[in-house]
């Protein structure tokens, strides 16, 4: 039986934030400003991003960046193939409002709710316009695990928000700083709408670059054993 939720949250506070993405546009302004507003939010990161947030921030705020890995207890797959794949982080982020069997869930396995999700994804549309863009190296730039977050905290916009995008980084921090840190549902729910809309085009154009190949491509392209 599927789960039917009623009662949701009018304004949801930002305390614990995943960010994982390829664009890093702006995210150096968003961090800031996330702490500015919120100087308890914990910010969960992986690879490169945790990195970049690790040199953004100075000494006294590093304590609220954290890996993923060490969130989780798993280490991330070699070359990054699997990262945020992890029961704990989408139960952080599919957990709904007022369900006390979610909230058991998560004491169980000592993790938190999530609030928002900042995730922007592998640049496919921009490899495949390379000229000399092999199938390898587009096979290689599928995002597998950033458009299961997206999807996974646009459907719970109940609870959270997905963000896609770097140039909705301003508007959500000037909603933040005068809501006392806290995301209406309209605006969740708009975030939603866009997470659905990106996520859409992505695979559109995974697909339909895969469709304009022949079949004999892959005997061509590859060593086959």
């Amino acid at each position: 039986m599927m789960n039917r939720v009623n009662t949701v949250s009018r304004a949801v506070k930002i305390r614990n934030c995943i960010i994982s993405v390829s664009d890093k546009t702006g995210l150096d302004y968003l961090v800031k400003g996330l702490l500015g507003i919120n100087p308890s939010i914990t910010l969960y990161s992986t690879g490169g991003t945790f990195s970049f947030i690790s040199d953004v921030l100075s000494g006294e705020f590093r304590k609220n960046l954290r890996q993923i890995s060490s969130f989780t207890g798993q280490p991330e797959m070699q070359g990054g193939l699997v990262k945020t794949l992890d029961f704990k982080i989408y139960l952080g982020i599919l957990s709904e409002p007022g369900n006390e069997a979610h909230t058991q869930d998560i004491a169980r396995v000592k993790g938190v709710e999530f609030d928002m999700v900042v995730v922007n994804l592998y640049p496919f549309g921009d490899v495949i316009k390379k000229p000399e863009t092999t199938l390898e190296d587009a096979r290689s730039h599928i995002d597998i695990g950033g458009p299961c977050m997206l999807r996974a905290s646009a459907k719970n916009f109940l609870r959270l928000a997905s963000v896609c995008d770097p140039s909705d980084y301003r508007g959500l921090l000037d909603e933040l700083k005068t809501s006392d840190g806290c995301l209406s549902l309209s605006t969740r729910f708009a975030l939603a709408k866009k997470t659905f809309s990106h996520t859409a085009a992505y695979d559109k154009a995974i697909a339909e670059f895969l469709l304009a190949q022949p079949a004999e491509i892959t005997e061509q392209h590859y060593t086959l054993f």
